[in-house]
């Protein structure tokens, strides 16, 4: 007769389970599953035969916390569903997989109630280290991590006192306007967005300071938000305007989206023949078809790995001063705005490779 498994109602498969059917002690299950612990090679294939059989897994978890010490990484984000953020957030899963750790990922809402369940759910794990990612969780969750002794990275925004991963969104938003008035632009627009995250601040600053540096006009709106609706927004009020830009400048692909799609289908407006438009991320979107968004590239791999690799530092230097490392951001060029030199497409580009 084969062994029976718990059933659905009763507890997962327990290292007890194990022990029970190998015909040893719990603790040979357990030294059994513990590098370099010492245990009879007969013992072992019994238990891990038992293992098998049963489909059983060690608690990690339960490890840990007796440890004082969990394999938990919290990943923090307001909207993670929105844009970038998505792809941001599955690089960090599978870099935090890869390295052995347990993402755990904390949505810190709207409203004051599930701002503090976020809290309670991060905190209450222990997780070892967090990760801010881009967006605006409060300033809060930056101080409990801090008095909780955890490592602590930031994405996309300042924090004293912790690690930062950052994209050089100042030198890509100038990198927009210098492009667009060596097309002989001098009506330029930006699509910016009332979320006013650090980013987004950064490259509406950038992006009009340069171009008004550089002796063009800049109308300057902000979208309810930074998705697809915003760029709606942004490209009514842009383009209803006396003066209509030439050439607008997005703090993000997905208000780029929406700024082309009311340009070519509520505004009668050709891109590029009538207006040209930059966008900021690269998303999958931005490739499609009917967008060709030409836009500056985050690569999220990397953003990942690095944010991971500033983890593994805190934790073997806990005392080394914070760490900056600055990403570039470098233009993909679609046929939304093609530059005046001779930079090559995005076809182009693959040719070469």
């Amino acid at each position: 007769m084969r062994p029976s498994k718990p059933s659905q109602t009763q507890d997962f498969v327990s290292a007890q389970h194990v022990a029970k059917l190998a015909g040893v002690s719990r603790s040979a299950v357990s030294r059994a599953f513990t590098p370099g612990a010492s245990i009879a090679e007969e013992t072992r294939r019994k238990v891990m035969a038992a293992a098998e059989t049963l489909g059983y897994q060690v608690n990690d978890l339960a490890r840990g916390l007796l440890a004082n010490k969990s394999r938990l990484v919290g990943l923090v984000a307001t909207k993670p569903e929105l844009g970038f953020r998505t792809h941001l957030a599955a690089a960090l899963t599978k870099a935090l997989i890869a390295r052995g750790s347990i993402p755990l990922m904390i949505n810190t809402g709207q409203t004051d109630a599930e701002l503090l369940a976020a809290q309670r759910a991060l905190f209450g794990h222990r997780a070892e280290a967090t990760i801010i990612l881009s967006g605006s969780p409060p300033a809060s969750f930056v101080d409990l991590a801090r008095r909780n002794g955890q490592p602590l990275v930031v994405i996309g925004r300042s924090e004293p006192d912790a690690d930062h991963v950052e994209i050089d969104n100042g030198s890509a938003a100038r990198q927009a306007a210098a492009l667009f008035v060596a097309r002989g632009f001098t009506r330029l627009g930006l699509a910016g967005s009332r979320s006013a995250t650090p980013s987004v601040v950064e490259r509406e600053n950038a992006f009009c300071a340069e171009a008004r540096r550089l002796g063009a006009h800049v109308l300057a709106v902000r979208g309810g938000d930074s998705d697809y609706a915003g760029g709606r927004d942004a490209g009514r009020q842009l383009l209803d305007a006396p003066e209509r830009p030439q050439g607008i400048f997005c703090i993000n692909d997905l208000l780029a989206l929406g700024v082309i799609d009311h340009a070519q289908r509520e505004a009668g407006l050709h891109v590029p023949q009538d207006l040209s438009v930059i966008g900021f991320d690269d998303l999958p979107e931005a490739g499609w078809l009917s967008y060709g968004l030409t836009t500056f590239r985050q690569d999220p791999t990397e953003m990942a790995d690095t944010a991971v690799a500033l983890i593994d530092r805190r934790q073997s230097e806990p005392h080394h001063p914070p760490v900056r490392v600055r990403i570039a951001a470098p233009l993909v060029v679609r046929h939304s705005f093609v530059p005046h030199t001779s930079f090559p497409s995005e076809n182009e580009q693959d040719s070469v490779r």
